[in-house]
């Protein structure tokens, strides 16, 4: 239900900040929905991945950019809500007819063992190279990121003054 409602809080919010924050939700509920599954893992690398970096990176762009000037109503919105609402129905429809036709087979549940051992291990042993690698690969890149902001914000606050 956290994953749903977060990602109807995400699509139908009028406010993009309230929209982000849904967001978080979303993914939140999907990182639970990876522990049901008895995968670490990806619960763990959905919550640092997409809730630490890419929403956090969503905010940052949002916050930091500008308002643009305008009406963003669009001309022929009138015609939008009765089309999004057959396409949706349809869609729902074919999902629904596929989820009870298909022919679902069952198989016996296996215990699990956690991986992120494992994979923590095989980081720092067999692939440490390019584990290393790609760690430095990604500073230059975030270096390069904050030489390239500080010049534009150069250029922009030389432009105020004259």
């Amino acid at each position: 239900m956290l994953t749903i409602a977060g990602a109807a809080g995400c699509a139908f919010s009028r406010n993009i900040i309230y929209s982000a924050w849904a967001m978080l939700f979303a993914f939140l509920g999907v990182a639970g929905l990876y522990v049901f599954l008895g995968a670490d893992f990806p619960a763990v690398a959905q919550v640092l991945i997409y809730v630490g970096g890419i929403l956090v990176l969503i905010l940052f762009a949002i916050m930091l950019t500008r308002q643009i000037g305008g009406d963003p109503k669009l001309t022929n919105a009138h015609l939008g809500l009765p089309v999004g609402a057959a396409l949706a129905a349809a869609t729902i429809g074919m999902l629904a007819y596929m989820a009870v036709m298909a022919p679902w087979k069952t198989v016996p549940v296996r215990s699990y063992e956690p991986v992120s051992a494992a994979l923590g291990t095989a980081f720092l042993t067999d692939f440490l190279l390019p584990f290393e690698v790609a760690s430095v690969v990604l500073l230059a890149a975030l270096v390069g990121s904050v030489i390239i902001a500080r010049k534009e914000i150069k250029e922009d606050s030389d432009m105020v003054l004259e």
